[in-house]
């Protein structure tokens, strides 16, 4: 086997180390001595285009550089929302998590838990959703308890915010589905005439989501399931509310298809 000089051999390798750092990644970097403003600047003419990847890459490379820059803490948040929008929610949610753990008092937490909540709504969605779209109620209801949980902290909270609005109306809609989720599983248990198992289903639409377009529905499977029970006197209870109530003005606000953007 031949082999090569001292000399050469490290003459070599100092080539082979120099040729790697003449091609690292920030000579081609095109934001390369951009300012933090510069930056931020470009990552919300990326968001405003719907270049979402790139908004993200811009932001990130905001907040390396310039970390102590206030364009940094407002490029944390705007991070969140790219991934939101650019539907990598597993991102979106560590994000928006560390916004909050490291920023608790910062004025924009109501806008915080309003895209929480969103995200939360739609990471119920499975990959097949775009093709073979599902009903929000065949959704995780843990997932839509966790939106509707941060909505409610958003409204309670800061009842005057900008979102709070919107946040309300999506809370009725979340509801509204989480009531529908019952609703299927006791339809499912009436078809196999398991009545008690209905009957406990139709209750828990009553008491946990009141005042749904789903408290007639369940109001009549408690009612029959009764009946099949031979449980006269709760079945007469449940036909008198029934015939004292009007549900006809009971209305199911949908979701806005408009999620809103964050503060800049």
């Amino acid at each position: 086997m031949r082999l090569f000089p001292a000399f050469l051999l490290s003459g070599l390798i100092a080539a082979v180390l120099l040729a790697g750092c003449a091609s690292g990644p920030d000579v081609d970097d095109e934001t390369a001595g951009m300012s933090a403003k510069e930056l931020y600047e470009e990552a919300q003419y990326a968001i405003n285009s719907a270049e979402f990847q790139t908004a993200v890459k811009h932001l990130e490379s905001l907040e390396a550089r310039y970390p102590f820059d206030p364009y940094a803490k407002q490029a944390q948040l705007e991070i969140a929302y790219a991934y939101y929008k650019f539907d990598e929610l597993d991102q979106a949610t560590s994000a928006v998590e560390r916004f909050a753990r490291l920023h608790p008092r910062d004025p924009h937490m109501d806008y915080v838990y309003y895209l929480k909540g969103l995200i939360n709504f739609n990471r119920g969605q499975g990959l097949l959703d775009a093709w073979i779209p599902r009903h929000p109620a065949e959704h995780d209801p843990a997932v839509l308890e966790q939106a509707f949980n941060d909505f409610a902290t958003l409204v309670r909270r800061w009842p005057n915010s900008e979102y709070a609005g919107d946040a309300y109306q999506r809370m009725i809609y979340l509801r509204n589905q989480l009531a529908e989720k019952e609703i299927l599983v006791a339809e499912f248990y009436m078809e196999r005439k398991s009545w008690l198992s209905a009957a406990n289903r139709g209750k828990k639409v009553l008491t946990r989501y009141p005042n749904t377009i789903w408290t007639k529905r369940a109001l009549e499977i408690m009612l029959q399931s009764y009946q099949e029970l031979e449980l006269n006197d709760l079945a007469a209870d449940i036909q008198r509310v029934i015939d004292y109530n009007d549900f006809s003005d009971v209305r199911n606000p949908t979701k806005s298809d408009d999620f809103g953007k964050s503060k800049s």
